[in-house]
């Protein structure tokens, strides 16, 4: 039959299935087949928070998102154009994800009435009406599957696993997507495990064969490539990127990367990204527990090396003590927190901004420490340098905030030009040669101390958690010098402001009411939102905080600027609180803290409310 080609601007894609039908793998692979066509994209990975939920529930629904455009786009998108059910379950747990009018795919044999009734349904959703609104399209995607790949000799059960491939080819043929990526991938992956192999290149080629003949589906989908600047781009994960950020920063600064963390959801693909570099020098160490991680990590950064830990809110909990520590020591070390649902255990796959107001307080007595955010996937390797670059500069550890988005979603990466990275300058002491004792806690024109390591002949001296002596380093309980320390050690950390870029907003014509500031993730919503709210005719200015603490030395005069300031986070005000207090504005919180990013469409109808009042 001839089948027409439509064109559009941008798709929303949402594959759902159980923890082990492979939709992680099928959203991936699909993402980087729309890589390689160039369209600009981002995705947002939807992991069950329950490590073993029963098969056929809705508690262990995994899913994956991508939106990906011919244009600039910034989110993963609010809601899905297309969803691919791979069960009742997927079905259940994301129809509310999808425009109304959507398209819904559903594997047909997985609709048994066990299934149904597994899922919380009473009658089947496919035929009661519970789809009314949707274009529907039900393909036995299992059975077929089993057909393809009934002479390649395997088991039904092993055919049944790869439906997945299955629907990966379906989607990559109504999307045109390039089938040779996703089959050249499967060589790799597979080439040692032929039957393996076979089975999945079979069901992605029966699926691919499915749309292009079958009278079920009468049109394809087209999506253009979109517009870049010139250079070598790959899809980067936020992790992926952060990682690759300290492994730069260790090669820009000639230290030896130390990376040492405990286990925890969802920091542990940090851990093993590094794992995989050895060729570039770095060790990573698993400790038996997060103190412990943070204890050895600032024992290398006391031996001269990059010293990194990782860990996620409840970790960052058990780091306190030692973050401490590094704080009096004044040692530069790095303290990556991949933010996550709290309090306690929370929500340990979901995505939130709640631990700002820990980074800046979380310690006991006064111990300020630099704290940096990652804005999108590709900005994590950026901050990775810039955390390095002042942790070493300022002889101080620094907090790097990311979050759980971040580190699961990528998006199109330009790769750098190595030569144009920041050189980072460790300026070890050295023994001055006139006979003068070492002074470990005299300070330069940036107020940091010397980084002297250990066996440096001429420079032996004190440390520990004790408070030191001025100049000297020695112990001392003198009122007068405990004072003097504490200011001088704040005073350091209010001094970076001299050295960051002044906080930039964008506001095309000047004439905006309106502030809306983020930090961190939030970006890609705002500026979203943003360009509806002008498509729409009226004027806002946004701006996003990627140092906050200390803030950029322009913040207060820009947050004065406007008439009105909203603030839009994954927590219940944090930063919000921050502004009102340092800087006296009636800022306004928007707040979402529902496990997943904040909607453009929810952010959009906000600054319309706050326009029109």
């Amino acid at each position: 039959m001839t089948k027409t080609v439509q064109e559009k601007e941008r798709v929303v894609i949402r594959f759902a299935g159980d923890s082990g039908d492979g939709m992680q793998l099928t959203g991936d692979r699909f993402t980087s087949a729309t890589a390689v066509l160039g369209n600009d994209l981002a995705t947002l990975p939807d992991f069950p928070a329950e490590i073993r939920a029963p098969a056929g529930t809705v508690h262990g629904v995994s899913a994956f998102q991508i939106q990906f455009a011919s244009t600039d786009i910034t989110t993963p998108g609010d809601h899905a154009d297309v969803l691919v059910a791979m069960n009742p379950a997927a079905l259940r747990a994301d129809l509310d994800k999808v425009d109304g009018g959507g398209t819904i795919i559903v594997n047909e044999d997985a609709f048994t009435r066990r299934n149904i009734e597994k899922a919380g349904y009473a009658d089947d959703p496919t035929s009661d009406g519970t789809l009314d609104g949707y274009q529907v399209f039900k393909v036995p995607m299992t059975s077929i599957t089993v057909r393809a790949t009934e002479d390649l000799g395997i088991g039904k059960k092993e055919a049944e696993r790869s439906k997945n491939m299955f629907a990966l080819g379906l989607v990559s043929w109504m999307y045109g997507r390039p089938a040779d990526t996703t089959l050249r991938w499967l060589e790799r992956k597979f080439g040692g495990k032929q039957e393996i192999l076979d089975a999945n290149v079979a069901a992605f080629k029966a699926g691919y064969n499915f749309g292009e003949t079958t009278e079920l589906f009468a049109q394809s989908y087209r999506v253009e490539a979109a517009p870049a600047e010139p250079g070598t781009y790959r899809n980067i994960a936020g992790a992926t990127a952060l990682a690759w950020g300290l492994v730069a920063a260790s090669e820009r600064s000639g230290l030896p990367l130390f990376y040492a963390s405990y286990p925890i959801t969802p920091a542990s693909e940090l851990l093993h990204e590094l794992s995989r570099h050895k060729n570039f020098g770095v060790i990573t160490l698993q400790a038996e527990d997060e103190i412990a991680a943070a204890n050895v990590a600032l024992g290398a950064a006391f031996a001269g090396h990059l010293a990194v830990t990782g860990t996620s809110g409840p970790g960052m909990d058990l780091k306190a003590e030692t973050l401490g520590l590094a704080v009096i020591m004044e040692l530069p070390m790095i303290v990556v927190d991949v933010q996550r649902g709290g309090p306690s255990t929370g929500l340990p796959t979901k995505t939130e901004q709640g631990d700002l107001l820990l980074s800046m307080f979380g310690r006991h007595g006064e111990s300020p420490m630099p704290i940096v955010a990652a804005s999108s996937p590709a900005d994590c390797f950026a901050m990775a340098l810039e955390a390095a670059r002042i942790a070493v500069r300022y002889r101080t550890p620094v907090i790097l905030l990311s979050d759980t988005f971040l580190s699961n979603s990528s998006e199109p990466w330009r790769l750098p030009e190595v030569d144009t990275l920041p050189r980072i300058e460790p300026n070890f002491a050295v023994a001055n040669g006139n006979g003068n004792g070492f002074l470990p806690y005299e300070r330069d024109e940036k107020l940091a101390r010397p980084w002297a390591t250990p066996g440096t002949r001429g420079l032996v001296h004190r440390i520990g958690g004790l408070e030191r002596e001025d100049l000297t380093g020695d112990i001392s309980y003198d009122p007068v010098n405990h004072e003097r320390m504490t200011h001088l050690r704040a005073d350091k950390v209010a001094g970076i402001a001299a050295d960051i870029p002044p906080l930039e907003v964008d506001d095309p014509e000047g004439r905006a009411d309106l502030l809306v500031l983020g930090w961190g993730s939030s970006l890609g919503t705002i500026r979203a939102a943003a360009a509806r709210v002008r498509a729409a005719g009226r004027e806002v200015a946004f701006a996003n905080l990627r140092h906050l603490n200390p803030f950029p030395a322009n913040t207060g005069e820009v947050v004065r600027a406007y008439r009105k300031v909203l603030i839009p986070e994954m927590n219940l005000g944090q930063l919000s609180l921050l502004i009102r207090g340092k800087y006296l504005v009636d800022a306004k919180s928007f707040t979402k803290v529902q496990g997943v990013p904040i909607f453009a469409e929810d952010l959009e109808r906000e600054i319309l409310r706050m326009l029109d009042e």
